[in-house]
């Protein structure tokens, strides 16, 4: 099992600021954990991704930079292609998606660079990547392009395993607004792909504001024979009396993600200032990652519950385990102000203080 945080909460888009938040950032989370080895979900923007896929020389050298401060990496975030961190995102991070060659460019490379940064330990490497598209526009002819894509992804990454002698597989990530948003829509739009290199990466933030049950969500996946290749341990805002607590809400609406809602009641909405302005009815859970370890202000709550319950089924139910578990709270520096790390250190702080609880939330169910 491995246990990474993501960094695609870090800006940096090249190979030197990569190696910069290594000493920033991912070095003092090391030592605050009293780890000998952290474990990172690298994000690679696709420009670095390309370089470093095309020179074997860079790739030596990112390896020599991770292994001197004891840093290991199992998987990588290929969901953003660039810019994650720009000041507004939106929609913009669905875009290329899985109709266009540049997605598929972009995720073999993650795939090629690594399967030079893992460790020999790791039996696998994972590449969690975006649930095909955004669920408009949608048509056969798209349909059509991203069946192509997948296909060719799969032969590919059985090129590289071949070349390489390291397994690396692509997980897919059901996400509210998607083509994919659940996993009944996972089991029916991936149900033809190559499951030996294609799977899914559940990301239980997510999971929790589908308002799925993780025992018949996970079952449902078990039974299409799809595998859980990653999980991303996030946890999503939620509002029991989103009227009561519509100024606190209105603290958590700001410009750089989309922050989809969705009511237990069946209503949705795209935005989190869209749900307010609709009043949909409550409760609601919010695609917004709030820190694990540390509850939203009253009378707001997160769904951490909801990820006890799917650790517990994942690390307990029959059939193949997932073995990597990756911290992705992107969110830090949108965080309303009072629960924003007020500089590089308090972010350090609050990233170990997230892997530490949930270290300790696995360790439960082991």
């Amino acid at each position: 099992m491995h246990l990474s945080y993501c960094t695609n909460v870090h800006p940096a888009e090249d190979l030197d600021g990569i190696i910069g938040q290594l000493d920033t950032f991912a070095l003092p989370i090391r030592r605050r954990l009293g780890s000998d080895v952290l474990g990172l979900g690298l994000w690679l923007a696709a420009p670095a991704a390309a370089a470093l896929a095309g020179d074997p020389t860079l790739r030596r050298r990112l390896r020599r930079e991770l292994d001197v401060r004891g840093l290991e990496v199992v998987t990588l975030n290929g969901f953003p292609y660039e810019a994650f961190q720009a000041p507004v995102v939106k929609h913009a991070v669905y875009h290329p998606d899985w109709t266009d060659r540049e997605r598929l460019d972009y995720t073999l490379n993650c795939a090629r660079v690594l399967a030079d940064l893992m460790p020999d330990s790791a039996g696998y490497g994972s590449v969690s990547s975006l649930p095909l598209a955004w669920r408009t526009p949608w048509d056969a002819e798209r349909a059509a392009a991203a069946t192509r894509h997948l296909d060719d992804l799969a032969r590919g990454l059985d090129r590289i395993a071949g070349e390489t002698g390291r397994t690396v597989r692509v997980g897919f990530e059901p996400e509210p607004g998607c083509l994919i948003e659940n996993t009944a829509q996972a089991t029916e739009l991936l149900a033809k792909v190559d499951t030996r290199w294609l799977g899914v990466c559940l990301d239980l933030a997510h999971l929790a504001c589908a308002w799925e049950s993780p025992a018949e969500a996970l079952g449902r996946l078990r039974t299409a024979g799809i595998p859980v290749v990653k999980t991303q341990v996030s946890a999503a805002l939620q509002a029991d009396d989103p009227l009561a607590a519509e100024q606190v809400l209105r603290s958590y609406a700001e410009k750089r993600f989309l922050h989809q809602t969705r009511s237990a009641e069946g209503g949705s909405a795209d935005d989190l200032d869209e749900a307010l302005d609709r009043r949909l009815p409550g409760p609601w859970r919010i695609h917004y990652h709030v820190p694990l370890h540390a509850e939203p202000e009253t009378p707001l709550t997160s769904t951490v519950p909801v990820i006890r319950e799917a650790l517990r089924e994942l690390l307990t139910a029959p059939g193949e385990r997932c073995e990597h578990f990756d911290v992705e709270t992107y969110t830090w520096g949108v965080l309303p102000e009072s629960q924003r790390p007020k500089d590089e250190t308090g972010l350090a702080d609050g990233i170990a203080a997230e892997l530490s609880f949930a270290r300790d939330l696995l360790a439960v169910n082991r």
